[in-house]
């Protein structure tokens, strides 16, 4: 009987040591939410790379850029310090008490994945990403609406034009058929004239 309850003694301790250890990590346990997981920009436009964190202590944030062709760091800071921002985004990088960034005047070339690492004081941290795509802003399409703004002017111009030669002609027509009608206006007055003077 005591090895049997010396069993169930040791796998108490051993379930309330798990137990304890869990609830530990539990509490350490750090969360990164992002409400956009990829996001799409045109070139010269500001965009904010939103992401949301729970953790203990005062956390390190950084993040990193990374694509098919490189990788940068571009800023590591800790809430209520400076920023120590990479010099490629130098003047063009904000930081939000969140973790959250806004980049400024984006590029082609800042196209690809946005990694944030979040570090607590005893060494555990966590990851997320977000994917940013830069678009080129389509000039054939501006070109497009200039060529079409052209032609609605000049075929503008020409409607007023026409209306304007068309007022000429009638016009025109108009002082004719009274030139037309004058001769035999004075021809009738002219026979009424003489049948009166042959009356006796």
């Amino acid at each position: 009987m005591w090895p049997q309850r010396d069993g169930n003694a040791h796998l108490t301790i051993l379930l309330c040591a798990m137990l304890s250890v869990g609830s530990g990590c539990l509490a350490q346990a750090i969360t990164i939410t992002t409400p956009e997981y990829s996001l799409v920009r045109s070139v010269q436009e500001d965009v904010l790379i939103s992401v949301d964190f729970e953790c203990h202590g005062t956390p390190t944030i950084k993040w990193a850029f990374m694509s098919a062709r490189e990788r940068r760091n571009i800023v590591v800071w800790q809430p209520g310090l400076s920023a120590n921002v990479s010099e490629y985004y130098q003047d063009r990088l904000q930081t939000h008490t969140n973790g959250s960034i806004t980049l400024l005047d984006l590029r082609l070339t800042d196209s690809g994945y946005y990694v944030v690492t979040v570090s607590e004081p005893t060494g555990s941290s966590k990851d997320a990403a977000v994917i940013l795509k830069v678009e080129e802003v389509l000039y054939e399409d501006l070109q497009y609406l200039a060529v079409f703004a052209t032609v609605l002017g000049a075929m503008a111009g020409f409607l007023m034009v026409s209306m304007w030669l068309l007022d000429k002609v009638y016009w025109r027509v108009k002082e004719w058929r009274q030139r037309s009608e004058l001769p035999e206006n004075e021809e009738t007055e002219l026979q009424s004239l003489r049948s009166t003077d042959d009356q006796p």
